[in-house]
Order: C-alpha cells, then structure tokens, then sequence
C-alpha cells in the first residue's frame, strides 16, 4: 500500500508540471467522448420510446389487414376474437381544395370514430380529432392545409363527393414516414367511403380491423391466426413488430452517427499516442535517474501510466457529463426525421461505455510509448543510448494487436455484426496508414530531393518537417482523416441526389397515373393525348401471392426454423406485369427473358436478383401463385438487375405475354409534363373526369427526396463536426508539444540573422505545406472511395460534388495556417536571452 501511495505521488507531482503540456489532447479525448456517449443515450432513449409508444404509434394493439374486401373465413375469425373494435379503409387518391388551384396526392383514411385506442388524433383545433365523425368532416394534415392556404370550413373533393374540413391533422396513429410526406393524410368517417365512389374493382385498398386487448398474448395470438389469414391472403400487424420495423429504420441513423463519433475518439486516441511518445522521450533522463537512485524499471513504468490513466479518467468523466448535456440537443437535431417526440432520460450504460473506453483507449495507445520506460539504461543519464529496439518492437506488436482487438469490439458492440466491424476497423486502418504513407513518403522526398535552389524561408519550412520529433506524420492524418469524412459526405450525397433526380428528355415520364381500370385506359389515353402530351408507357398490374417456393408451401416455410428465405415474402401481395421486352433500368443477370409462353410448358418468369436472394432462387426453380383465387405454376426463366432507383415503374416480377391478360387487374400510365403549369392542368382534368385515378408527380417526389437527404447530411455535417474539431485540438496540441524545440531553434535562426519576419514566413510555409498535403490527401482519397461506394454499394454513376475541392481544400488548408501562426506565437516573440538563460 505505502509503494502505491508513493507511486500515485510521483506521478502527481510529475504529471502537476507537465499537465499543461498534455491538457490539449485530454480535450480530443473529452469531445470523442462526449460525443459516444451523446448518441449512444440518444439512441437508447430512441429505442426505449419506441418501445413505450409502440401501442400508440399503431393505435391498438394488433390489427388484421388485407388488401381486399374479406371473405367469410377471415369474418369468422375475426368474431371468434369478439369482434373488431374499430375499421378503416385506406387508400391513394386525388384531392381538390375548392375554389383553390391546384391537386394532390394523398392518403384517405376512413375510419370508424372508436379509433385510435392508444394516443391521439393530433388536431388544431384540439376537439376536431373528436367530433370530425359527428360533424362528417374531415381532418386534412396540417402542412397541406398550409400549402393551399385552407382553413377549417372549406372542403376537399374526393371523388363524386365534398366534404368539410373540421380541422389540420398534425399526428395520428399509422400515418408516418416517407409515404405520408409523398401523400399527405386525410382521415374522413368511415361510412363516407361508400359515398365518395372512389374505390373501382382493382383499386389498392387497405382493410384494417383494429383490436383493442392488452392481455391477449401476441406471440401465441400469431402462432394460432396466422395461418388461416395467409391462406385467405390477410395478415397480422401487432404493435410489437410496428415498434421492431421502426427501430430497425432508425437504427441505422444511430449506428452511423456512432461511428462518425467513433472516429472522432480515435482521433483523439492518436493524438495521445504522439503526445505520450514525445513526452515519454523528454523523461528518459528522468526516468535513468530514478532507477539510478534505486527505483525499479516497474516502479519508473508505473509512475507514467498512472499519469496516462488519470488523464483518460479525467477527459473520460469530462467528456461523459458533456454527453449527457449534449444528448437534449438530439431530439431537436432530428426531430424532423422523427414521427414522434423523444422524452429523455440518462442512459447509465452509455455513462460506464464512455468511461470504460476513455480509460481503456488512453492507456492502450500510450502503451507502446510507455514501453520505452521499462528498457532505458541507468546510463542513459550519461550518454544517450538506443533503447533495446528488439524487444520494445515485440512488445509494440503485441500492444498493437490489443489496440486492433479492443477497436474491433467496440465497432461490434456498435455495428453487431462482426463483417461490418471488421470492415469498417480494417478501412480507418488502411485509410490511416495510406495518409501516413504519404506523410513518410514527404519526409523521404525531402531528404533525398532537397530543393536546394529555393530561397532560405521555403528551405527551412521544408526542413521543419523532417525534424526530430516532427509531428508530419500525426497532422496529415489528423488533417486528412477530416477532409475526408467531409469530402464523403459531399460525394455521397450529391450522386445520391444525381441518381433521383429527372431526366430533361420528353422520352423520361414524371407523371404517373396509377389505378387506371381497364375500360378507363383509352378513355385516360385520350385526355392525356388532348393536352399535347403522349403516354409514354400503359403498364397492366396484376396482384397475387405466392403459394409455394420449391414445390414447398408457403405454411411449412413459415414453420422451418432453419429455412434462410426472407419472411416477408411469405405473406407479400405481389404486384406484377407482363411484357415482351427488358426496359431500360433493367439488365438479365442469368438464364433468358422470355417473351412468350409455350404452350404445355411452365410458365416461364423474370425475377429480380433482390427476390432471387432474399427467396434462395436460382434459374429453373418453381413458384407457385394465387393470382386472385386461381393457382398458376411458374418456373424462373431469368434473374434481372433493376435498378430501383431509376425514375420508372420497376417490376420484381415479370410474366411473358399470353398468360395474365385476362386476369383482374389495373393500368399504370405514365407521361411527361414540360413544366408544372401543364403538369397541374392534366391533373386537374384526369381528377375531375376519372376520380379514383391517383397521380404522382415525380418532381415532388424528388424535391422531398433531396429535402430528406439535406435534413440526414445536417445531422452527419453535426457529428463530423466533432471529428473535425478533434483533428484541431490534436494539431494545437502537436504544435504545443514542440513549441520549446521550435523557440531554440527560433534563437539559433536570430543568432545566425533570420528576422522575425522571416521566421513568420518559415512558419506560415511548414503549415501550408502541412494543411495541403493533409487536405488534399483527404480530399482525393474520398474521391477514389465515393467511386468505389456508388459503384459497389449504390450501383449508380459517380458525379462529384465541387464543394470538396472549391471550400473543403483550401479552408482546412488555410485554418492549419490559422492556428499553427496563433500557437507559434510564443516562438516569434520569444528573444535569444530568455532562452539562454533557460538553457543555463
């Protein structure tokens, strides 16, 4: 006990003069921290509330749904559960406003006035979610309301009838999501459905039955009615999997901002790794003598990691207490991408995560520096000796493998999957020792090619960088990790966009009328054509089920535990056509596209690679569907790429000709509008003449795309932030750390005739050179790996943004310049006498 207390007090009383030296890199670990623990409360907290509100975010606690009027069966099902306490039919359509100009897309919701069970209908005024039923009006969604100016007491037109609005719908059970920003909801009584003459045979339509029995048990509950609906082509939704399909999309929000923050900490980490490596070597002298008087190469170890472990400490719980503080800000960050409120708590889990791993990640990268500690020689107080090489490099590489394992899990514990951890480990890795590659490739470049014939300032500054105990190496990957965080997100982002956006060709629809019945196709056609437009494409859709995968049915997949086919497609109503020809966003990845059919043999399909993976299929496998009450035998003809993203009507299955022409179905017609002003008044005349047709008009979808994307990159921009930052402090801190190095060289420079100002261009030259080598480093790695994420992960055309390269380049570039000219300061004021009476 007496040695520990000795220990803790040598290393107080060292670590008391030099903590100034090393108060710089306690601040990257505090906002690498803060940052963690920040969003792993969020995210918490975020699962935690999707959890309590799940009954809410439904407004039951299970419904029964089905994408057509049901049949007995399911009738005798649902009174065998005492019947349903609350109905709705929901589907797509047109709305006029009146007097005011102009349609739109939305979603009608009819729904019996019993409904939600659990949370509110949302409305300004407060008692319309209340009394729309009563007073037979409807509740319109609040940011529509303001799009057309409405106010309570005009009308919407739906179909053949009007109806008035009783208030502005703000929130409501089951209306989220990106699907309610393209079709704004508009909820109506139930029984005005059959009055409005909207729905046609083949129109898409929900029908929700909501149950209202918090004892009932979900799981056995599925287990028993499952079933029976998949064999009458319904379904169950409980509140629990509403809650799983949410959190899982916000999940990934969370997950990567965790790994910007992530990146941030280890930033941080390195930048303690340079600090403890240069500082260690400053107390070899010191360390010779305490083993001189006696003090064992345990002892003299010690001493400096206790420093180490106090400074993660200290920058751990720091850092932690800014989280908390700074996850309040999260709810208000993202609360346009959420579909609900967030009440927050603290997370005691993230709090010991932050701690554990400001501690763990400090020592683990000052290790291999603190090694040279246990290998100085007592006679190093004499002469300076090379420390035992061999064996400090044996134990660095076993150092060095704890570090790449300790990362490793943590990217597990945020990712929870090991390919992704290690991908993403492996990445930084590579990323890192490519910018330290080229940091040491400058070093060498400048010893063997000195630019001797350039002038003294431009000669020095060169020199500065391959000094002893140069930072080069740490700045440019401090510098250049930043850029190309930044420089990705950029990247990303705007070939993002690119992939949605418009094609200007008249050829390229960006209209799209769904729902079209057969006897109003020429009809539809027609009105189009009388505009001066042309229909570009007449697309029949079918809906159907599958029955079958692999001559196995869709019940004994569904009860194989160890079957790998996705379980969506088990209970998935298929929409498909039929055609003779690939289109444009589709290219066949294996076996043939047919035609036609041939009669007496299997109906031969096009499947897209996706449903092929997720259904395990391969070319010649079976698929067996219920196409609206009649069983057909597919085999799969071909596998097809589709690109999804493109702007056209993309099929996962395509049936040849011959074959579902007389099937139940509808038509998808799609057209080009030139402007918004013809687009407006050929929806304004297909509404008034055909009022069950739907249209969406693709510029929307596109704007509210790019909308989304900005809302999600703000976010990111927020949380590199922090990496940015970080970079920062660890270049202030570098250039700290040799600031009594630079004043004696400074001296040396004075006593041989350098001016002041030329010992400012000398400075302002090494950060240049630093901050450009770093951001373009940065900037161009990010443009080679933005190539490789659109054509690996997105599958689309890389089109660079210029921001990276007009702003990101020179502005890191110039704030390198800033900060090393503000913390040189010291070194241009300081005079050749206070030095040298230092010295003595």
């Amino acid at each position: 006990m007496h040695n520990i207390v000795w220990l803790i007090k040598m290393a107080w009383r060292d670590g008391r003069a030099s903590g100034g030296r090393l108060f710089l890199f306690v601040a990257s670990i505090i906002l690498g921290i803060a940052a963690v623990v920040a969003i792993l409360s969020f995210s918490e907290n975020l699962e935690q509330n999707i959890s309590l509100q799940s009954k809410a975010l439904m407004g039951a606690d299970f419904k029964i749904d089905s994408k057509q009027p049901i049949n007995n069966e399911v009738v005798r099902l649902i009174d065998s559960l005492g019947g349903a306490d609350a109905k709705e039919i929901k589907f797509a359509s047109m709305a006029s406003f009146g007097s005011k100009e102009g349609t739109k897309l939305v979603q009608v919701r009819g729904i019996t006035s019993s409904f939600p069970f659990y949370g509110i209908l949302e409305t300004t005024p407060k008692e319309a979610g209340e009394e729309y039923a009563s007073k037979k009006g409807a509740l319109v969604d609040a940011t529509l309301m303001l799009q057309f100016g409405l106010q309570p007491g005009d009308s919407v037109a739906l179909g053949k009838s009007s109806i008035p609005i009783i208030g502005a719908l703000k929130t409501a059970p089951g209306s989220s999501g990106m699907g309610a920003s393209i079709a704004p909801p508009i909820i109506i009584p139930f029984d005005f459905i059959a009055e409005s003459g909207l729905l046609k045979r083949g129109s898409r339509v929900d029908y929700n039955y909501y149950f209202k029995d918090d004892q009932v048990n979900l799981k056995q509950l599925a287990t028993r009615i499952t079933p029976t609906l998949n064999a009458e082509e319904a379904d169950l939704d409980t509140h629990t999997e509403t809650s799983e399909r949410l959190g899982a999309r916000y999940k990934n929000i969370g997950v990567f901002l965790n790994l910007i923050a992530f990146i941030a900490l280890l930033l941080g980490c390195v930048g303690i790794a340079s600090a403890v490596q240069i500082y260690i070597k400053e107390k070899l002298i010191s360390v010779a003598i305490l083993k001189c008087l006696g003090a064992s190469r345990k002892q003299t170890f010690l001493i400096f990691l206790i420093q180490i472990f106090g400074i993660g400490l200290l920058g751990a719980l720091i850092g932690t207490g800014i989280g908390v503080m700074l996850q309040q800000l999260f709810p208000l960050i993202l609360k346009e991408l959420l579909p609900f409120s967030i009440t927050v708590h603290t997370s005691y889990q993230a709090i010991a995560v932050g701690l554990l791993l400001g501690i763990g990640m400090s020592v683990l990268f000052a290790l291999s520096a603190l090694m040279r500690t246990w290998y100085v020689s007592p006679l190093h107080v004499l002469r300076v000796q090379n420390v035992a090489t061999k064996k400090i490099s044996l134990a660095i590489l076993f150092i060095g493998l704890a570090v790449f394992l300790f990362v490793l899990s943590f990217a597990f514990y945020l990712l929870e999957r090991w390919d992704y951890a290690l991908g993403f480990v492996l990445a930084i890795a590579l990323l890192s020792l490519i910018l330290r590659g080229i940091a040491l490739g400058l070093i060498k470049l400048i010893t063997y090619y000195f630019p001797t014939s350039w002038s003294f300032t431009l000669r020095q500054s060169l020199k500065n960088l391959s000094r002893p105990n140069n930072q080069t190496a740490i700045l440019i990957i401090a510098i250049g990790v930043g850029a190309f965080l930044i420089s990705t997100l950029y990247f990303t982002k705007d070939f993002l966009l690119d992939k949605t956006a418009l094609n200007a060709s008249a050829n390229s629809p960006n209209l799209i009328l769904f729902d079209v019945q057969p006897d109003q196709q020429p009809l539809v056609a027609q009105s189009i054509q009388q505009e001066g437009l042309s229909v570009l494409s007449n697309i029949p859709i079918i809906t159907m089920r599958l029955k079958e995968v692999k001559n196995r049915t869709v019940a004994q997949i569904r009860l194989d535990s160890t079957s790998s086919i996705k379980k969506w497609l088990l209970s998935h109503e298929f929409r498909v056509t039929y055609r003779d020809s690939l289109i444009a966003s589709e290219k066949i990845a294996a076996g043939n596209f047919n035609k036609t059919v041939v009669k007496g043999s299997p109906i031969p399909i096009s499947v897209s690679d996706n449903l092929a993976r997720d259904a395990q299929l391969i070319v010649g496998d079976t698929l067996l569907f219920n196409v609206q009450g009649m069983l057909m035998k597919t085999t799969v003809g071909s596998i097809r790429k589709v690109d999804w993203g493109s702007m056209q009507v993309n099929f996962s299955i395509v049936f040849p000709t011959g074959v579902l022409e007389a099937a139940p179905q509808f038509r998808v017609i799609t057209t080009n509008a030139a402007n918004e002003t013809s687009a407006a008044v050929i929806q304004q005349k297909i509404v008034s003449q055909f009022p069950n047709v739907a249209i969406i008009d693709l510029r929307q979808v596109v704007a509210l795309v790019e909308d989304i994307l900005n809302k999600i990159s703000w976010v990111i921009s927020f949380m590199a932030f922090f990496s940015i930052i970080t970079g920062v402090i660890v270049l202030v801190g570098a250039i700290r750390n040799s600031k009594y190095q630079r004043i004696r060289e400074s001296v040396l420079l004075r006593t041989l005739g350098a001016t002041s100002t030329q010992i400012i261009q000398i400075a302002v030259y090494e950060y240049l050179f630093l901050g450009v080598l770093g951001s373009a480093s940065g900037v161009l790695l990010s443009f080679f790996g933005s190539q490789l994420l659109a054509i690996l992960v997105f599958d689309t055309a890389f089109v660079p943004s210029l921001i990276p390269f007009m702003l990101l380049f020179p502005g890191i570039a110039m704030l390198v310049v800033i900060i090393g000219l503000f913390n040189s300061r010291q070194v241009i004021s300081s005079t050749p006498l206070q030095v040298l009476r230092k010295g003595a």
